[in-house]
């Protein structure tokens, strides 16, 4: 155990909703059992807010030299040199973290012991209009039908923002170069059979009110949302896994 110095828990960070950064960091002291296991072990990138989301926030990768050396770490090699991320093992580790008013938690693909090779993939369905629900949840439906008849097993989360993420725990036995052109393959399929519901076009301009198949975060260095974080957005929605037979999505939160 490691003693954690609350500051400041007053401070408003949802201020349309009254909650507090002592909240935040309530929320996910609570949450430490459920969320851990989707942390432990993966390089973290962490959104915060310091002002409060009314403010602009910043993404931050590398950790912080006044982090307390307790706190796990590992030095990954980027272009140029390298960078020291967070790695989230443990319930003081999380509290220090929410106490840094980060709000939300994204996570590699990959784990500190084999970060060359991601052990999960994901899709991301983004809509291009808020209320698109029955396009997301139907491509996602058809991404799981590809994946399990090559026999992978496929979970789904709401992002607790716009989309879904269809998500894919496999072997760590391939590069990121690997993954991510598979997931483009599955997206491709999904695309060609009906492209005036879905895209791969990067650019919204060419959208034009298309879900967005993103296989993007499949890259390396790249980071997806972690189950169970919170999202930087009035309500303070959650990303939560869904049931495969959950068909009604409310952006956002979960009925």
């Amino acid at each position: 155990m490691h003693e954690v110095k609350i500051t400041r828990p007053s401070k408003l960070l949802f201020p349309a909703d009254g909650i507090t950064k002592g909240g935040l960091i309530q929320y996910y002291e609570q949450v430490a059992e459920r969320i851990l296991p989707f942390l432990e072990g993966r390089p973290l990138v962490v959104e915060r807010f310091p002002d409060g989301i009314g403010r602009p926030g910043f993404i931050q990768k590398a950790a912080g030299p006044y982090y307390p050396q307790w706190i796990d770490k590992v030095t990954v090699p980027k272009a140029g040199g390298s960078i020291q991320h967070v790695v989230c093992d443990d319930a003081d580790t999380l509290t220090y973290l929410a106490n840094q008013a980060c709000v939300t938690l994204h996570t590699w693909m990959s784990r500190v012991e084999n970060l060359k090779c991601p052990d999960q993939m994901v899709l991301d369905f983004d809509p291009s209009r808020q209320d698109d629900i029955a396009s997301v949840t139907g491509g996602a439906l058809a991404a799981r039908d590809i994946l399990e008849n090559l026999g992978l097993p496929v979970f789904v989360r709401s992002t607790g923002s716009r989309g879904v993420h269809v998500v894919v725990p496999i072997d760590g036995k391939h590069d990121f170069d690997f993954v991510r052109g598979f997931a483009r393959r599955v997206a491709e399929i999904i695309v060609d059979r009906d492209s005036s519901l879905y895209t791969l076009e990067q650019h919204k301009s060419m959208r034009r009110g298309r879900v967005f198949i993103d296989v993007n975060r499949n890259g390396y260095a790249q980071s997806a949302v972690a189950n169970y974080s919170v999202r930087p957005k009035s309500g303070a929605p959650v990303a939560v896994p869904l049931e495969w037979s959950c068909r009604r999505v409310v952006f956002g939160r979960t009925p």
